[in-house]
């Protein structure tokens, strides 16, 4: 009797020939993904590959990242045109750590990648003040581009935009006004802007330029004060 019941119960196992088997879901257990080897291994799935279309993450880092633009470039040498990929990229920790940077390569993630990596070897310390905003009129200058920056009242938030915006915001800068002049491509834009935000002096900066205080007189009111010593049994 066992023998039959085996014998009976084997066609039913076998309900779908597995060379005939269509595609599915990559929830199923069994079923083929995109990028599977004969051998067994997964190297080379579409979302494990260098560069994807979820960008780069890394962990334990909490610096933001931003594209501003990427531009194709093409030269034409003999033989036909070579074609690259030009990426400007913006990253900030929002609390006054900014950086940005250019580069080029023959893919458009490649580029991405190479830009956040130099960006982030770049970094600039931005005091703000407080209000979320800078100390003090700045212009900022490069070649024929111009940007004004100006601090403004709580609530009033970023007005600016493009290259300008992603630089502020990312740096942590929530109330501003700003003004271009000028040239408008993306990388003098946020070089003008990069310009004005190093030209601007903390308070302490601007109190040591004029002679009012001293650099002693700063570290010493910057320094922690001792706790004072317990007092003794009487």
């Amino acid at each position: 009797m066992e023998e039959e019941t085996k014998i009976t119960a084997a066609p039913a196992a076998e309900e779908k020939p597995a060379e005939n088997r269509g595609y599915e879901p990559h929830g199923s257990v069994g079923a083929p993904r995109p990028g599977d080897r004969k051998d067994g291994s997964h190297r080379g799935r579409p979302s494990e590959r260098r560069g994807g279309r979820g960008g780069f993450r890394r962990e334990g880092d909490d610096l933001q990242e931003r594209v501003v633009a990427i531009n194709r470039v093409s030269k034409t040498v003999q033989g036909g045109k070579h074609v690259r990929f030009s990426a400007l990229a913006v990253v900030g920790d929002g609390k006054g750590s900014y950086g940005f940077a250019t580069a080029k390569s023959g893919e458009v993630p490649d580029a991405i990648k190479k830009a956040l990596e130099k960006a982030r070897k770049s970094m600039v310390k931005l005091e703000i003040v407080k209000g979320d905003t800078i100390a003090h009129d700045t212009v900022g200058c490069f070649g024929s581009t111009k940007v004004v920056l100006k601090p403004a009242t709580p609530g009033t938030g970023v007005v600016a935009g493009g290259p300008v915006r992603a630089i502020l915001e990312l740096a942590g800068v929530k109330n501003v006004v700003s003004k271009v002049y000028g040239s408008r491509a993306p990388i003098n834009v946020i070089r003008a802007t990069d310009a004005g935000l190093r030209a601007v002096k903390s308070y302490d900066k601007v109190m040591v330029l004029r002679g009012k205080k001293t650099e002693e007189e700063i570290r010493a009111r910057k320094a922690p004060k001792a706790a004072p010593a317990p007092k003794g049994d009487e």
